[in-house]
């Protein structure tokens, strides 16, 4: 078996990734409810029962809404930082006068390498308005994946830990025309574009044709707004950046849907 790579859905309303190799299924974010979660396993052809864990990036809703549910049913650990565990009691009891009901947790630290079977899981700070948000990098069968979203810019050691991947998901969060006019009020407008906001398609698409090494046999938009993005223009611009640094042809760009998964990708 292969190492694979199954976005089920990305954006404000749920965020949820599968990473299956040979020995091992983890699940990066669980931003749907339980049974949503299940029934796009089951459409996209994977196995909720192989999966061994949970990593959860960091405590915004669209991100681990479903995860004390599934980790019961599945009988699996809830990864996360002790910040971001922190930060998710905290919203549950200000909003929801709860706690997390978590049978078995498991927290790491930002720049400490962990391994799950036959996975090794490499976390980051990202800057975003949270706790102590992370992206992912992973390595399984000789292939390094990475997953990042929900960042205002591009720090160093993002751009860094974004080296030599074959697969890269990255944020392409909103068109910035579209967010000026759109019709968010002006102080939500100001965070999506703070520096510990969302990543543009523009900013992304500098990043793209600058500092990305152009390693990725597969590139992935991710997390774009329903409201201030449309799939082409995010395309649109994604393909120009990636046509400027000569990798278009090498590379095959993918854009990740809220509502539907994105067909799985082998590596």
């Amino acid at each position: 078996m292969a190492v694979t790579w199954t976005v089920l859905g990305s954006g404000s309303g749920g965020n949820c990734t599968v990473l299956s190799s040979s020995h091992t299924q983890i699940m990066v974010d669980a931003g749907f409810s339980c049974k949503e979660t299940l029934r796009r396993m089951k459409t996209a052809g994977v196995d909720p029962h192989r999966t061994r864990a949970i990593f959860v990036s960091h405590e915004h809703s669209d991100h681990v809404a479903g995860a004390e549910r599934l980790a019961r049913v599945l009988k699996i650990p809830v990864y996360l930082t002790e910040g971001t565990l922190q930060g998710w009691r905290r919203y549950l009891r200000d909003k929801m006068k709860t706690e997390p009901q978590l049978d078995r947790v498991e927290t790491f630290a930002a720049g400490v390498r962990l391994t799950i079977g036959d996975i090794s899981v490499m976390p980051f700070t990202i800057p975003h308005d949270c706790a102590d948000p992370v992206g992912f990098t992973f390595l399984a069968e000789g292939m390094k994946a990475a997953l990042v979203t929900d960042l205002g810019y591009v720090a160093r050691n993002v751009a860094e830990h974004l080296r030599g991947c074959d697969l890269l998901m990255m944020e392409s969060n909103h068109d910035l025309e579209m967010l000026r006019v759109g019709p968010y009020p002006w102080a939500v407008k100001q965070r999506v574009l703070g520096r510990t906001g969302h990543l543009s398609n523009t900013a992304l698409a500098e990043f793209l044709s600058t500092e990305y090494d152009r390693a990725a046999r597969f590139v992935i938009l991710a997390h774009l707004s329903e409201t201030n993005n449309h799939p082409e223009i995010a395309r649109r611009e994604a393909e120009n950046a990636l046509s400027r640094a000569s990798v278009l042809l090498e590379s095959r760009l993918f854009l990740a849907s809220q509502q539907q998964p994105l067909e799985s990708i082998t590596m």
